[in-house]
C-alpha cells in the first residue's frame, strides 16, 4: 500500500506548472493548425507549460513567411499566434525526419523552432504531461 501524501505535498503538487503537449500534425491549409495552437495559447493563459510538437504536414507551418496568410476567422492569424506562443515562453518542436523530408533547414524554419526527434515529447510524457493531437 502506498503512504497517503500530505496536505502540503498535494499542495505542492497543485501548484506546480504543468506539462501539456500539443501535436499538431495538419499545415497551414488546414483549420486544425490554427486550432492546436489556439489550444496552446489557451493552455499557457491557464498557467500550463506548453510544449508543440509539429509533425507530418504541421512543419509547414513554422517555415518562413508560410503562415503569414493563414487565418481562421475569428481567430488571430496563425503567425501572429506562433509569435505570442514563442514570446510566452511556448516549446515549439519541428519532427527531424519530417522537416528532411520535405527539404527544410534550419535556416528555412522561425526563429526558436528545435528540430528534434519525439524523445522530448516522450521525457515530458513520461514525466506526466497531457497530450492534445490536431
Amino acid at each position: 500500500m502506498k503512504p497517503r501524501k500530505t496536505i502540503e505535498e498535494v499542495s505542492n503538487l497543485n501548484n506546480e506548472a504543468r506539462d501539456l503537449v500539443v501535436v499538431i500534425t495538419h499545415g497551414i491549409d488546414h483549420e486544425l493548425s490554427s486550432v492546436g495552437v489556439t489550444i496552446a495559447l489557451g493552455g499557457m493563459t491557464a498557467g500550463l507549460k506548453v510544449s508543440i510538437f509539429l509533425t507530418s504536414a504541421g512543419v509547414d507551418i513554422v517555415r518562413h513567411g508560410a503562415a503569414d496568410l493563414t487565418q481562421v476567422k475569428p481567430l488571430d492569424g496563425l503567425a501572429a499566434m506562433l509569435r505570442d506562443f514563442m514570446n510566452r515562453g511556448g516549446k515549439l518542436w519541428a519532427c527531424t525526419p519530417c522537416v528532411k523530408s520535405r527539404g527544410y533547414a534550419q535556416e528555412d524554419l522561425l526563429d526558436g523552432v528545435v528540430i528534434s526527434g519525439a524523445s522530448v515529447m516522450h521525457e515530458l510524457i513520461k514525466g506526466g504531461a497531457a497530450t492534445l493531437s490536431f
